[in-house]
């Protein structure tokens, strides 16, 4: 009888740990914004995300290629203007920087390598991809690219990308 307990709680466990481990194994990646709010040099870009409620439009299906500004571009902007679009009366004008930077497509690099082409944002507006020679999206450079994610890709830039309307 002990035996039998014995075997009944090696087997419990041994299903659990299994199923535990089969889950992190096959288990989803995290969405774009886990992934960049984990990472401190995203902190500007997640809490402008926040301030325009497009958290959970990232966390969504997608798929999404986000082209994500580290905090030093944006501190590359003049001064006062990150500050200016965190204001709850600019949400519109913030949603709409922030949707520049997304394309409704997952893009990785090699999809894009040695090719000129002209991808249409969220925002509706076209950024302009050059990568023949590293990768250039409008005036920004792609710093790191394909950081896969649940609902996408992203790709870190130095600069962060004003839509023609924005400013």
């Amino acid at each position: 009888m002990l035996r039998s307990a014995k075997m009944l709680l090696t087997s419990v466990f041994v299903l659990v740990f299994s199923a535990s481990a089969l889950a992190n194994h096959h288990g989803e990646k995290k969405d774009i914004i886990t992934i960049a709010s984990g990472d401190s040099q995203f902190s500007t870009l997640v809490a402008a995300v926040k301030a325009a409620d497009l958290v959970e439009t990232l966390q969504g299906d997608g798929p999404y290629t986000v082209f994500a500004p580290t905090n030093a571009a944006f501190e590359k902007l003049p001064a006062g203007t990150v500050e200016n679009l965190l204001k709850p009366e600019n949400k519109a004008q913030l949603q709409a920087v922030l949707t520049y930077h997304v394309l409704g497509q997952k893009v990785m690099s090699k999809d894009i390598a040695g090719k000129q082409l002209d991808a249409e944002t969220v925002q509706g507006s076209a950024v302009a991809i050059d990568a023949r020679d590293g990768v250039m999206v409008g005036n920004a450079t792609v710093t790191k690219a394909d950081i896969k994610a649940s609902n996408g890709v992203i790709h870190v830039i130095d600069t962060v990308l004003l839509p023609p309307s924005a400013m």
